[in-house]
């Protein structure tokens, strides 16, 4: 078993140079992950115009679910994975794998059904305009039912990368984003579909990349997935659920917020005077906007987990460091050229999804430039929880997680537009973004001391 370690490319190869494999693909499939909802936006925003805006911004905590349920059974199950393999322990290995894609499949199928039975009430829980609301249930009665393949398309994704081969993994993102960029401008500008022909687009492209994974997994690399591999087992899920437990919070708090976010700018904009509909309409695109950047993070550090996982089972404890801070430093990089789009072209950049009012370019500018202020620092947040999360300690990971969005976003969003009205939720994002950064820091530095500790035992110990 040492031997079979020691020649997996995962603990001699370079860790530069495994970044590259890992990380590319992982970016560009985080990407095209972003741009689903990106261009259905772009074609919505031109062909309905803010109100179409608004309504996607309204039924974005859906798809948020379903990436909380990719990434607690992806993530989890990937991570369980390589760590068996840098373990020595090839036995396991395939219940990982195919327990997490059995999970999968089973929670996509009852988001669905829950989606759509309680569709309108949600919707205006989640801060629907009465004028927006029809818009939005229209949109998400055809995109429900694309759930379980946006699970399995997301998720399946890593434990394919953790096979491995982190081409397929883009392949198939790749592939779908095309289908649904090519049909949207079908379905959206050709034949007047609006809301519905999005949709539709988007299901389309999210079946082809699900149909991808699941002929890719008949033909495991690492060892053939075999039908008792597929068969719960209690044990097995708890084990792939606590380590995915950092990722699935981390996206179940960006629900959250984006659901208290709504009401706030509904209730506050309905104050001032841009209205209930622009503040929703404006925030949907920024957000997502920043979502592209967050991706490429995302990316970066889902593109070290199979390194960090792999390492650390195998007790190479400087590559791991190497690792995380090779991610760390390139999302610094990639946040800083954001943040400057954002304080000097955030009006193109608006006016990319279609036309609007002053006050709605207005309310737009401020809300990139105030809200995105420290977007240049919070890309150290999810690479730390992901961090935790690749070398077996979900608590720290989950804990992480909720720092930005449960623990300091949504009290500032309650306590700082009572005193400044719609400008205070402007202010709540630097704030949130600073704190959850300064927490990272000293809880990696901290791991970091821990994991020299351990170095040093080891050398003693031979």
């Amino acid at each position: 078993m040492e031997e079979k370690t020691k020649e997996n490319p995962l603990g001699t190869a370079s860790v530069s140079g495994l970044m590259m494999k890992f990380a590319i693909p992982s970016i560009i499939g985080m990407l095209v992950s972003a741009l689903y909802n990106i261009v259905d936006q772009l074609f919505i925003g031109n062909a309905v115009g803010p109100d179409g805006n608004a309504a996607t911004n309204i039924a974005f905590p859906f798809s948020t679910a379903c990436m909380a349920i990719a990434l607690l059974f992806g993530i989890g199950g990937a991570s369980c994975f390589n760590l068996s393999l840098g373990m020595g322990d090839k036995k396991r290995t395939g219940y990982f794998a195919g327990n997490s894609l059995t999970m999968m499949t089973l929670f996509g199928v009852i988001l669905s059904t829950v989606t759509l039975i309680f569709l309108t009430p949600l919707l205006k829980k989640f801060g629907s305009p009465d004028n927006v609301l029809p818009l939005a249930e229209e949109y998400v009665k055809i995109t429900a039912l694309g759930f379980p393949f946006l699970i399995i398309a997301t998720g399946g994704g890593h434990i394919i990368r953790a096979d491995g081969s982190p081409r397929m993994t883009m392949i198939c993102n790749l592939t779908g984003a095309v289908i649904n960029t090519v049909l949207d401008a079908l379905f959206v500008m050709v034949f007047d579909w609006g809301m519905a022909g999005a949709a539709w687009a988007t299901v389309a492209g999210q079946f082809v990349s699900a149909a991808m994974v699941f002929v890719y997994v008949r033909n495991f690399k690492t060892l053939k997935l075999e039908m008792k591999h597929f068969l719960p087992s209690a044990k097995i899920i708890r084990r792939v659920a606590s380590i995915g437990t950092a990722s699935f919070f981390n996206q179940i708090a960006i629900a959250v917020v984006q659901v208290v976010l709504n009401n706030s700018l509904k209730s506050y904009g309905a104050e001032s005077k841009f209205g209930d509909m622009i503040p929703i309409a404006c925030a949907g695109i920024v957000m997502k906007v920043n979502m592209i950047v967050f991706s490429i993070v995302i990316g970066l550090a889902q593109g070290t987990q199979p390194i960090e996982s792999y390492n650390y089972g195998a007790k190479k404890y400087d590559r791991v460091k190497k690792a995380y801070m090779s991610a760390s430093i390139a999302g610094a990089a990639i946040s800083v050229v954001a943040f400057i789009l954002f304080q000097t072209i955030p009006k193109e950049i608006l006016a990319l999804f279609g036309k609007g009012s002053d006050e709605y370019f207005e309310f737009g500018v401020r809300f990139f430039r105030i809200f995105l202020f420290f977007t240049w620092i919070n890309c150290l947040q999810p690479i730390t929880s992901t961090f935790f999360t690749s070398i077996g300690k979900p608590v720290k990971g989950v804990f992480l997680s909720l720092t930005r969005q449960l623990i300091f976003f949504i009290p500032f969003l309650i306590i700082l537009p009572k005193f400044l009205g719609i400008d205070g939720i402007l202010y709540t994002g630097p704030a949130a973004d600073m704190l959850s950064a300064v927490i990272a820091i000293s809880m990696a530095a901290f791991e970091f001391r821990q994991m020299t500790k351990l170095e040093k035992a080891d050398t003693k110990a031979a």
